[in-house]
């Protein structure tokens, strides 16, 4: 979720470099080694830089309840086995999902320079924020990036079910352009994430008809806060749900990680260890041509898509990340909008840990 633009210019903006210090600091007082601390922060507000605000530094409390109750372990062994000549599994030891992806994409990098390609899988993981992130770990190698993760809830039942099991699972897929932005996709296989859901609770605002209905009537349901008698809808109708379990297969079950029944809602519960598996796919797109041919080629059709004809009221045609990266340029020179109601649970934060509060930095 990114919050409104009418929201986000009304609002008191941070800067990056100050949210990272700060993310450092609460998870280092809660047992995080220093440099450990440091790399999650960055992952977590480069979700923030990109507008994936329901996945950065919101979900910071979050993560600090489950360190406090002993969800997740803050001095992890993290470990890769090479299965493969282009196959790595990374053992994450319940480490913060954030580090377990970093690793990932350090190893999927240095394969896939080998072999051209890399399939990385992480096991004992936890919650990593926005996918979006994780595929855009190889674009500095000139790499295309392809991520998917099981969910960390299930929110979604299987097409004509009510229970809820199957997650948001995501995809994201991002392609590097040589002195242009990459282009990125990155969608929930729900019609939004769950964590939209919470971004709308946070704030007090409804939810538009058509995200989630009452799983025990079919009715549509639109109060955030009752999120908990609901199943998300997927994209596409059944077409959603089947990507969603297929993705669910590859990042859970082929990793040894959970997945259905097996899936811990990491929502409700803080102390127990959730598993969570992902996959990484690095591709290197000089195996293929020259990175600039291959740039030259994209924004060639991006130009075409970009300038075809519009349905009536339609204002302009947007394109996978195009929207991401101004709002990434946009909030590095003018720092990052915080609502209220987070900041006050940061501040929160702050006096716990004794941690300087981000308003002070």
């Amino acid at each position: 979720m990114a919050l409104d633009e009418s929201v986000a210019a009304t609002l008191p903006r941070h800067r990056h470099a100050a949210m990272i210090g700060f993310i450092a600091d609460v998870l280092q007082a809660h047992g995080l080694r220093a440099a450990d601390a440091r790399r999650v922060g960055e992952l977590m507000v480069e979700a923030d830089l990109t507008g994936a605000d329901s996945h950065g530094i919101f979900r910071l409390p979050q993560y600090v309840r489950r360190l406090r109750a002993g969800g997740m372990n803050p001095t992890p062994d993290i470990t890769v086995s090479r299965r493969a000549p282009a196959v790595a599994l990374v053992e994450g030891d319940n480490a913060m999902g954030h580090l377990v992806m970093s690793k990932a994409g350090e190893t999927a990098v240095e394969i896939a320079r080998e072999t051209g390609v890399a399939w990385v899988g992480a096991r004992r993981s936890n919650h990593a924020g926005s996918g979006a992130v994780h595929a855009c770990l190889p674009l500095q190698a000139g790499m295309i990036g392809i991520y998917t993760v099981v969910a960390s809830a299930n929110h979604m039942a299987p097409w004509g079910g009510s229970d809820s099991l199957l997650g948001t699972n995501p995809l994201a897929i991002a392609i590097p352009m040589v002195d242009a932005d990459p282009v990125v996709l990155d969608m929930a296989t729900t019609v939004v994430s769950y964590g939209t859901v919470k971004g709308h609770a946070l704030l007090g605002t409804p939810m538009p008809e058509g995200w989630m209905v009452d799983k025990h009537t079919g009715e549509p349901l639109t109060d955030p806060k009752r999120s908990a008698d609901g199943i998300l809808l997927p994209i596409g109708g059944y077409k959603g749900s089947g990507l969603a379990l297929m993705l669910g297969l590859l990042a859970g079950p082929l990793n040894r990680a959970a997945f259905g029944k097996d899936c811990v809602d990491f929502n409700a519960d803080d102390r127990t260890v959730t598993e969570t598996g992902h996959v990484l796919i690095a591709l290197d797109v000089a195996r293929f041509l020259d990175p600039k041919e291959f740039t030259a080629e994209v924004a060639r059709h991006l130009d075409d898509l970009r300038n075809s004809t519009r349905l009536p009221g339609v204002d302009r045609i947007r394109l996978p990340g195009e929207m991401r990266a101004a709002r990434r340029r946009d909030r590095v020179a003018k720092g990052v909008p915080i609502p209220a109601p987070l900041m006050a649970q940061l501040d929160r934060l702050a006096a716990e840990t004794g941690a300087v509060p981000l308003g002070q930095r």
